[in-house]
């Protein structure tokens, strides 16, 4: 009988490569060749490995490299998701990209993708090389002891792409045009895995995210079983500001006016990153484990070691700093 596969499940590097290469370390892994690598164990990055950080291209190398060596694999985060749509231009409308490059909109998601881009330098052929690579990770990942996505495993979602993705659940040139076409059905599929299901939050009430966006949705916590009501199913960040600058009132206590459809009652241990978790890592759920703890914001570079477990526990977090 063969061993049941080990896998480290690492968060959201976001350009902080030496917090990676602590984590590795911390972990048992060693470099081999310029490789990365552990004697009986593998990773899995949960997508976002670029923008926000200032050694872009050091952490993109470390993990390309142990992808290519065997000794990782990756899923897609919705940042480079928007890094390849970024450097895509529209087939219709060649002289404009599938991620908007002007205007107020443009301004917006290259100061989001500004980190990366410094790095690489827009357009050059080493950002395009990259753009390859990136449209090689897949969207989903199922390995059948556990399954792995960027922010949200939607069976619907998952069901409705299947039939038209490309090897290994990659995106196609045509999905990933009609995936940035918003109120294309396919659009919400893909920002339902990369960046979960949304609720609208009730009249007169909005807040400021972590980089001054004025928001009128939030996230929706899609594993809590009780998320029935506006305060248990927002995800509202703990400096939220109200849309006035003062501080964000408690959201009321009452039914959602309409309950997405994306919650997870499946017993197969599920791993996210994408929510920007705080303080002592533990679960989301009973088998939902996110490994997303703000690298990006200072916080700690996170990963869970799976061993094969049927029921998955806080104990087998690990983080640095």
């Amino acid at each position: 009988m063969h061993p049941t596969p080990a896998f480290d499940v690492i968060g959201d590097v976001h350009g902080y490569a030496d917090k990676l290469e602590r984590l590795l370390s911390e972990m048992g892994y060693a470099k081999h060749e310029g490789v990365w690598s552990h004697p009986h164990r593998s990773a899995v990055f949960i997508g976002d490995l670029i923008d926000r950080g200032t050694q872009q291209l050091a952490t993109v190398e470390i993990v390309r490299a142990m992808v290519a060596g065997g000794s990782a694999r990756i899923v897609m985060g919705n940042h480079e998701f928007n890094a390849i749509a970024w450097a895509t231009r529209h087939p219709d409308r060649p002289d404009e990209y599938l991620r908007p490059r002007h205007g107020t909109l443009g301004e917006k998601n290259r100061h989001q993708h500004a980190g990366f881009l410094d790095a690489v330098g827009d357009d050059s052929p080493l950002h395009f090389e990259l753009i390859e690579w990136f449209k090689t990770f897949p969207l989903w990942l199922d390995l059948g002891s556990a399954r792995f996505v960027h922010a949200c495993w939607s069976p619907a979602a998952i069901a409705m792409l299947a039939p038209r993705v490309g090897p290994d659940n990659t995106l196609t040139d045509d999905l990933l045009v009609s995936s940035s076409t918003k109120h294309d059905p396919d659009y919400e599929a893909v920002e339902t895995l990369l960046k979960g299901p949304e609720i609208d939050l009730p009249p007169g009430f909005a807040y400021l995210d972590k980089d001054g966006i004025h928001r009128e949705r939030a996230r929706y916590a899609w594993w809590n079983p009780d998320a029935t009501t506006y305060r248990t199913a927002a995800i509202i960040p703990d400096n939220a500001r109200a849309a006035d600058g003062t501080a964000f009132t408690e959201l009321p206590d009452e039914p959602l006016a309409q309950v997405p459809s994306a919650r997870y009652d499946d017993d197969t241990p599920l791993f996210v990153g994408h929510y920007w978790q705080t303080g002592t890592p533990t679960l989301l759920h009973d088998q939902v484990a996110c490994v997303d703890y703000s690298a990006g914001k200072g916080g700690p570079l996170v990963a869970y070691r799976f061993n094969g477990e049927a029921a998955l526990s806080a104990s087998s977090f690990v983080s640095v700093d």
